[in-house]
């Protein structure tokens, strides 16, 4: 499959714990930044084998930063990975976080799963990965579960909140700008990949589109 999920098989190390398809979505996106000088964030540590995952698949150019609620987490510092403590509803905390290991280029979001959680983090990070970088958001799944504050078209989950994202990205082409023009997703955002339970957003400096023609016409 990948030597990232080679990696995961073969762990006897941490405990990590991942939807077995996810594998393939990391290899696509983040094969490109391996062996290279970058700042990855990960939301949620658990027992700490993801960053040590993590801090093994990209290599030690690589800074890994961790966030958990749970002080214990803070055992699971090692030589390039780091752990703050700190909750990621907390607006503040979050900013203080970028403040000091931002910008990133890569911010995942593994953690508490909740509608706010998702959406407060993604509000607050998403401005702080880099261009060239990507926001990954975990678990969407949840926005079905109720007892995760979502349910099936509830208007208020990261799901409905995300899907908004699509229009952002053709908001060059709207003919009404009173109620439709472009937002800070349409120049920043160069793709948007939808995978089951998760979504990455691909980050570039994004112009109007522009048309060309080359050749000659036949009638």
């Amino acid at each position: 499959m990948s030597d990232l999920f080679d990696y995961f098989c073969d762990n006897e190390g941490r405990l990590i714990f991942k939807w077995l398809h996810y594998f393939d979505i990391y290899e696509r996106h983040f094969a490109p930044f391996r062996d290279r000088e970058i700042t990855f964030l990960e939301i949620g540590v658990f027992h700490g084998g993801s960053l040590q995952m993590w801090k093994n698949f990209f290599g030690p150019k690589a800074k890994i930063i961790g966030v958990d609620i749970n002080p214990k987490c803070k055992e699971f510092e090692e030589e390039g990975i780091t752990v703050e403590i700190g909750s990621q509803e907390d607006r503040d905390f979050l900013r203080e976080l970028a403040e000091k290991h931002g910008p990133f280029d890569i911010v995942l979001d593994d953690g508490g799963h909740t509608m706010t959680q998702q959406i407060v983090t993604f509000e607050e990070l998403y401005g702080k990965v880099k261009v060239d970088g990507l926001y990954l958001c975990e678990d969407l799944h949840t926005s079905y579960w109720p007892s995760f504050g979502g349910g099936y078209r509830h208007p208020y989950t990261f799901i409905e909140y995300a899907k908004r994202f699509i229009d952002d990205l053709h908001a060059w082409h709207s003919n009404d700008p009173a109620s439709f023009r472009p937002t800070g997703i349409t120049t920043s955002a160069f793709g948007l990949h939808f995978y089951d339970s998760m979504l990455v957003v691909e980050k570039r400096l994004i112009t109007p589109p522009v048309t060309r023609s080359t050749g000659t016409a036949s009638f």
